[in-house]
């Protein structure tokens, strides 16, 4: 049995344990047992709609990320500053900055509503 079943399990065990008028009506009708397993199942939420920290560690170190691009790019001008040769930015740097900065805007940015045609 995976994680995810045993989870499962759990859960509808502590729905039953919450709810005895639900547990009877099991007793009384056993095949109502699937169609509850069905429902705890879907009422399972997911961490990301309730952990709060995710977000926030995800988004802080996307954005420590692009902070230290950005230094780092203004640091290597400042050393440049003078030389004759042109300045380059390594291209790591700006792969990682870009990437830094999408993934960013897709988590910041607001989910489309479904609309129903």
């Amino acid at each position: 049995m995976d994680e995810s079943t045993t989870h499962s399990a759990l859960l509808l065990a502590q729905y039953l344990q919450d709810n005895p008028d639900v547990l009877n009506k099991a007793k009384e009708n056993p095949a109502e047992l699937e169609t509850l397993a069905y429902k705890v199942i879907a009422e399972r939420k997911n961490p990301l709609t309730w952990d709060k920290w995710i977000y926030r560690v995800v988004v802080c170190s996307l954005g420590l990320t692009i902070l230290l691009v950005v230094i780092s790019a203004f640091v290597l001008a400042l050393q440049h500053n003078g030389a004759t040769t042109e300045l380059k930015i390594p291209e790591v740097l700006t792969a990682i900055g870009s990437a830094a900065v999408g993934a960013l805007a897709g988590l910041l940015a607001p989910t489309p509503a479904n609309k129903s045609v």
